[in-house]
């Protein structure tokens, strides 16, 4: 793995709402990882005191970008894509469910010009996993077998956070989507552009609505409406 590290500049992009409890232990993580050289920070207009903790957070590699208004997700990974400096972006969550160690399998295939996009697979990892709830992990099955149907990929897990992709790609997608959306446009959008694209396991420490989770059933509507928006039509 040493090759990885020397050779690898990871940009991360790590979008924010209300992750008082979390945001700082995450980052901490992020930063420490020697083959991230940028993580990019997007607060979507929290209002829960996260804007306070990111401002007393001090690194050469950390990059702060406040909304001045809710907008969602998607819109929060635009903002940090456009400041991404490359080669590869990935995608971090302030949640802490997942590990940003397990990114440096990302990796290997993108440095070996194999791989245009990497998606972490919570459903094909052998890894450790939070059990949680049977009909959100089989909402997320549904979600990515329709998503294969449209873009004839064998994803396991279209909806995972983590997805690293080389920022050339990445720059000539033109993405839409303000909220969770975003995970089957950037799915359709690759599979449509000829992107390779591959998988590799990862684990997971979900957490529970109580816990802070925030996606919900309308967010599975819409992702069943771009599903079929960009996979069935450009």
């Amino acid at each position: 793995m040493g090759i990885v590290k020397e050779l690898a500049t990871l940009s991360l992009v790590m979008p924010v709402y209300n992750e008082s409890k979390t945001v700082s232990s995450t980052i901490k993580k992020v930063l420490e990882l020697e083959f991230v050289n940028q993580l990019i920070v997007v607060d979507d207009f929290s209002s829960d005191g996260t804007q306070n903790i990111l401002k007393t957070i001090n690194s050469e590699k950390l990059t702060l970008i406040f909304h001045d208004h809710n907008e969602g997700k998607g819109a929060a990974l635009r903002s940090g894509f456009a400041k991404a400096k490359g080669p590869f972006v990935g995608i971090q969550d302030a949640d802490d469910e997942y590990d940003p160690r397990e990114l440096l399998k990302f990796l290997p295939p993108l440095i070996n010009n194999q791989a245009d996009a990497v998606f972490g697979s919570r459903f094909r990892s052998g890894e450790i996993g939070r059990v949680l709830y049977y009909w959100h992990s089989l909402g997320n099955k549904f979600l990515t077998t329709i998503s294969n149907m449209t873009t004839n990929l064998n994803l396991t897990d279209m909806e995972t956070c983590y997805k690293v992709i080389r920022k050339d790609t990445l720059d000539k997608i033109v993405l839409k989507e303000n909220r969770f959306g975003f995970e089957p446009e950037i799915t359709a959008k690759l599979a449509r552009s000829g992107a390779r694209i591959y998988e590799v396991g990862i684990s997971y420490y979900g957490r529970t609505y109580e816990e802070g989770k925030k996606i919900g059933w309308k967010d599975g509507v819409r992702a069943i409406y771009c599903i079929l928006k960009y996979g069935l039509f450009k």
